[in-house]
């Protein structure tokens, strides 16, 4: 499909900076088979079915952009998948003045020697010393927020808590898995007290979401991977949610992903541990899902194509026109919307 199909245009004001605080008050855009709603976070106990299950990603942010020297060059590293316990695959920032076996200095006593280099431009770094490189990030590296809030303000200490979900528990994640921002202890109570479920599972969130598609076709586009993983005892969870004709609502995309590529042709999620660059763009048949929590999405990105397939192209540039009309805030630390596509 032409990439050109996914585009909208949005002012600059509807991005937002900072949450909304309380978290559950930001607007949600409830989207399902009868039409679309203006309700907020907090109504989705009224919204969703007692039986039903929402599925979050318990995946931590870590501290993944890197500032460093090598030799006179100022160099740039924003980590986006590790590939073993001292390395990990980089998106670098004045990448021409690296080459392969170069030490760079982040400072703080951290360091790195550039290992390869890929097709994409990416350079996998192998960390020095025998730290674990956690604490080496936690020393040397920053909360590694969007390009469409870092280029308006620097990060602060408000997005050390800001920028982490309630369920964040696994580190890895080179972004936040923002719809579940929304949520609060207090909203899981209401819920659980509606008769509504939860259940979690890793994808640890690559730097690669943000980027965007350049290919002028969707078939020339090629994912970043991302590492997922869903236990036994949540696969066999998830599918009695469904058995027992009940609804499972993936909080986000990242969560939504994972699910897909772990359910086969017969709708089964199976246990899931390794990588996923999986794809959805209109056409896709959904196995796993049947409901989607997410946030408003940049133009021209595959999770607008996710979006687009789940609810339908033209449906959602409606409603994203709608969106915008009505003051809605976009991406990461933006509104949410809920999507119930008919069955």
């Amino acid at each position: 499909m032409r990439v050109d199909l996914f585009d909208f245009e949005l002012p600059p004001e509807r991005i937002a900076l900072r949450p909304a605080n309380p978290r559950d008050s930001a607007r949600l855009l409830l989207l399902d088979g009868v039409g679309l709603e203006d309700r907020t976070v907090g109504d989705l106990p009224g919204l969703l079915r007692a039986g039903d299950c929402l599925v979050f990603n318990d995946t931590r942010v870590i501290p993944a952009q890197l500032e460093g020297r090598r030799g006179d060059a100022r160099i740039g590293a924003t980590l986006h998948k590790r590939e073993g316990p001292r390395a990990w695959i980089a998106f670098v920032r004045n990448a021409k003045r690296v080459r392969i076996g170069d030490r760079i200095d982040f400072g703080n006593e951290v360091s790195a020697i550039a290992a390869a280099r890929y097709e994409d431009g990416a350079i996998l770094l192998e960390f020095e010393g025998d730290e674990p490189v956690e604490l080496l990030l936690e020393r040397a590296g920053r909360m590694p927020l969007p390009p469409y809030i870092a280029g308006k303000r620097e990060a602060d200490a408000r997005d050390q808590s800001d920028y982490q979900t309630m369920f964040a528990n696994e580190p890895g994640a080179v972004a936040a898995p923002t719809a579940a921002l929304h949520f609060t202890p207090e909203l899981i109570a209401k819920l659980e007290e509606a008769g509504i479920e939860h259940a979690t599972l890793t994808l640890h969130v690559g730097a690669g979401t943000f980027l965007p598609v350049k290919a002028d076709d969707t078939a020339d586009h090629k994912m970043h991977a991302e590492w997922g993983r869903i236990d036994v005892s949540t696969a066999e969870r998830l599918n009695a949610v469904r058995a027992r004709g009940n609804r499972l609502i993936a909080v986000g995309t990242t969560s939504l992903r994972l699910l897909e590529s772990a359910a086969g042709e017969d709708d089964m999620i199976r246990p899931f541990e390794g990588d996923t660059a999986i794809f959805i763009t209109p056409g896709y048949r959904f196995k796993a899902i049947d409901g989607l929590v997410t946030n408003f999405h940049l133009p021209r990105s595959t999770l607008f194509m996710l979006v687009s397939a789940l609810m339908g192209r033209e449906r959602m540039q409606a409603a994203y026109a709608h969106a915008i009309r009505t003051g809605y805030r976009f991406y990461s630390y933006g509104d949410a919307s809920l999507l119930l596509p008919a069955r």
